[in-house]
């Protein structure tokens, strides 16, 4: 897959070589507080990302996991996913390194996605679970557009405790490709 460009972000493909990058965002606490996962040492980001990397290979791909990276420095700052879901839904997700919060990489990536989502695979509708807690990442997807559909009590099992989601959606007719 070519690589995805948006005004602040190129979105790519993982490679194998990324993964110092890699581990200094899903290995750092500031950054799974967040996440739907405990942070990894580097034996599970390694293989975590060699999965990655071979999911990525394969023919009829289940998600587009993809490195988050500056236009203009090929270091890996962050990754975003897109899932799709059932025959026309998909899934968002992203992270940013913690160093490289409150630059609106966040909002820059997942727009790259959005984009890819409604037009490249023709989704009609696609939602973002966010922690109750996680304000900065409720603001992305507002600044994007999302309505808020719902609480999802005890959704992912993280960090040693059940954590609350709150579910939102946009819809095919509700984007728009700039604010």
């Amino acid at each position: 897959m070519e690589p995805l460009s948006g005004e602040l972000t190129t979105l790519r493909e993982f490679r194998t070589t990324d993964l110092e990058d890699y581990l200094a965002i899903a290995g750092d606490d500031r950054v799974t507080t967040w996440m739907a996962f405990d942070s990894y040492d580097r034996a599970k980001a390694e293989q975590n990302l060699a999965g990655i990397v071979q999911r990525s290979a394969q023919a009829d791909r289940p998600d587009y996991m993809l490195a988050v990276t500056r236009p203009d420095d090929d270091h890996v700052i962050g990754f975003a996913r897109i899932a799709p879901s059932g025959a026309w839904g998909a899934k968002l997700g992203y992270a940013i390194g913690a160093d490289h919060w409150g630059h609106g990489y966040a909002t820059d990536a997942s727009r790259v996605l959005l984009r890819f989502a409604f037009s490249t695979l023709g989704r009609h509708r696609v939602t973002a679970a966010i922690g109750p807690e996680n304000e900065a990442s409720i603001k992305v997807v507002k600044r994007l557009g999302f309505t808020y559909e719902g609480h999802l009590r005890d959704h992912v099992f993280t960090n040693g405790d059940w954590r609350d989601s709150l579910l939102y959606s946009l819809l095919a007719d509700e984007y728009s490709p700039r604010p």
